[in-house]
């Protein structure tokens, strides 16, 4: 476990986690205590510049690099007013450097094992092993075989883009 994650995970203890918390901030790192997390969680680069709101969920084995954000669509409005409930990435979800992932109103899910991609912005739920790019994020491929059991190679091609 790297220097990093432990500091995330000691963030909740009751004497010493304001200093955790401190030193990750020392990292351009805000996990609130309130960001629930799951085991098994990957930062890589440190997470330099990663923020998480305090309704964030992560499930279990989530990978975040570095410069992701994870919060509200509407930050100029009050917390107490705003219509958004929960962040939730399931279990293997794999959020690359600089992506953007605000939820506008209720809770937004990101599919287990879902991959969304370098400076992405996302702001809609997703389906399970799915591959988000853009901005905004849209659906550019899957991650091994599609939810729905077709036959599908590891990234499917976007039929409105341009062949690469």
């Amino acid at each position: 476990m790297s220097l990093v994650t432990s500091l995330i995970y000691r963030r909740r203890h009751p004497v010493l986690g304001r200093l955790m918390r401190e030193l990750l901030a020392l990292y351009g790192m805000e996990v609130p205590p309130a960001a629930e997390i799951g085991p098994g969680l990957q930062v890589f680069h440190r997470g330099f510049g990663t923020v998480l709101h305090p309704f964030t969920t992560l499930g279990a084995d989530v990978t975040l690099y570095n410069g992701v954000t994870i919060g509200r669509a509407d930050p100029w409005v009050p917390q107490q007013r705003s219509a958004m409930e929960r962040v939730v990435l399931e279990d293997g979800v794999v959020v690359c450097a600089g992506a953007k992932i605000v939820c506008k109103h209720g809770v937004l899910t990101v599919g287990a094992g879902t991959v969304v991609g370098a400076n992405a912005v996302l702001t809609r739920s997703t389906g399970r092993n799915e591959i988000w790019a853009g901005v905004p994020a849209r659906r550019v491929g899957f991650r091994g075989a599609p939810a729905d059991g077709t036959e599908s190679t590891a990234l499917a091609t976007n039929p409105s883009s341009p062949a690469v």
